[in-house]
């Protein structure tokens, strides 16, 4: 099984309108995680950003269900796209030290290749459109794609029209 890591920045939840000075951002391995719902954190990240719980919530994990601290942390990704405030929990898994869930991975586009044997993720904010890789074999091959809704069949109806196809 391929792990989808990177590096990510934690740092306390800080508003910048609010004034003060910004929290140093630590930077952590990070584990890109489409089954969990939500971002979670080790104890080391709560430990080396001296970070305070702000409540408590129900988890459900592949452990049953469980309570845990929650806290709120700024989450800084290497594109320099920054999360500000997101409510994350304690957890304990191996492999890094966050655990990026959906509640941050559906805010973008996020896509997994595999080409000649090396599988690679990328992530990108904002959404800058569907990726469909069907859609575009079958508009390389020259096969016309059936569209979504009325009004993109009628769009494309358009189109063909001012085409003369």
């Amino acid at each position: 099984m391929n792990v989808l890591k990177n590096e990510c920045a934690i740092s306390p939840a800080w508003n910048p309108t609010k004034g003060g000075t910004a929290p140093k951002l630590v930077e952590f391995v990070a584990i890109w995680d489409t089954g969990a719902t939500n971002s979670v954190i080790t104890q080391k990240v709560i430990d080396d950003c001296g970070l305070a719980p702000t409540g408590m919530t129900k988890v459900r994990g592949v452990h049953g269900v469980s309570q845990s601290e929650t806290y709120l942390v700024n989450i800084a990704l290497p594109d320099n796209v920054v999360f500000a405030g997101m409510r994350v929990t304690k957890g304990d898994f191996t492999g890094g030290d966050i655990l990026i869930g959906m509640d941050i991975i559906n805010r973008g586009d996020f896509a997994v290749t595999n080409h000649n044997g090396t599988t690679r993720f990328s992530y990108r904010v904002p959404s800058q459109g569907y990726i469909d890789f069907v859609e575009e074999i079958k508009q390389a091959k020259g096969v016309e794609v059936q569209a979504a809704t009325r009004a993109e069949r009628r769009r494309a109806e358009r189109q063909r029209k001012k085409s003369g196809r």
